[in-house]
């Protein structure tokens, strides 16, 4: 027998194949078009979205229709749910989460969205945590207070090769743009505010990318947590990485590595490296 308490995220969690079977997560894409021809996030690989970047061809996103949503809301209550807890990325960088508010209006059980306020695995692990209070048999109020909870505690750290992709999306100001655009300079980024910020600049890639792993050793400090590592078209560095962030956090738990779908690679380009940190509740 299902939780009467069912989630709901959407694919730009970017969980590992296999873990929101699990949680008993339902998972809803986002679109992505490429040369014109759109489909959903998971129909288009993300070596075929990385090559269209390296070409700079257009890639554009864009969020899931309401239907969609609904469709997801429907199929949870057929199969038992009696509230639903819809749980998506920051609608400071998409309408995704207007989407599920508009499809909860008309939905057969009560539907609580939940802005995360971040991306990738950072909203992926809040969706996870929503999973284990429903799966615990906790409300709909205890699974939408563990997905805010995680999501608070929890930072993300972004490194690119340049921020052009960001700025030609619209995900980062013009003033951040000129603030990476100077040679050799490399920029590293954070998740604040349900935005992407500025947060260092480094001289060189190898720098910045031992800068990301000390700022991500220092936060995790000596809590319990959960570490994502995540890529696009980077995959040796990211195990390295991981294989680092192992050895050097003194109570990590669970430590996933995986690419990003081209979603978030639209906006961010190939050689990306981020590291979410989220500590345990």
């Amino acid at each position: 027998m299902g939780s009467a308490v069912a989630v709901v995220t959407d694919s730009t969690a970017y969980l590992p194949p296999g873990l929101a079977e699990r949680h008993g997560l339902t998972v809803v894409p986002l679109q992505i078009a490429v040369g014109g021809a759109t489909r959903d996030e998971g129909d288009i690989s993300t070596a075929e979205a990385a090559l269209a970047l390296k070409e700079w061809h257009p890639v554009t996103t864009s969020r899931p229709a309401p239907r969609r949503f609904a469709d997801a809301y429907e199929a949870a209550a057929a199969s038992g749910a009696h509230v639903v807890v819809s749980v998506h990325l920051a609608s400071a960088l998409s309408g995704t989460v207007e989407a599920a508010r508009l499809a909860a209006e008309d939905a057969p059980v009560p539907v609580r969205v939940v802005d995360s306020g971040t991306i990738g695995m950072g909203l992926g692990f809040a969706a996870l945590s929503a999973a284990a209070a429903a799966m615990a048999g906790g409300s709909a109020a205890d699974a939408v207070s563990a997905a805010v909870r995680r999501a608070g505690l929890t930072r993300s750290l972004i490194y690119v090769d340049t921020l052009e992709h960001l700025r030609r999306g619209g995900r980062i100001g013009a003033a951040a743009s000129l603030w990476g655009s100077a040679l050799m300079v490399k920029p590293l980024l954070e998740i604040t505010g349900g935005r992407i910020a500025p947060l260092e600049k480094v001289r060189t890639s190898s720098r910045a990318l031992a800068r990301l792993e000390e700022l991500a050793v220092a936060e995790a400090g000596a809590r319990r947590v959960d570490l994502g590592v995540q890529h696009l078209s980077a995959a040796a560095r990211a195990e390295t990485l991981a294989a680092r962030l192992r050895e050097r956090v003194p109570h990590v738990q669970d430590v996933y590595v995986g690419e990003v779908g081209p979603v978030i690679g639209a906006h961010v380009g190939p050689g990306m490296l981020g590291v979410v940190i989220a500590p345990q509740l």
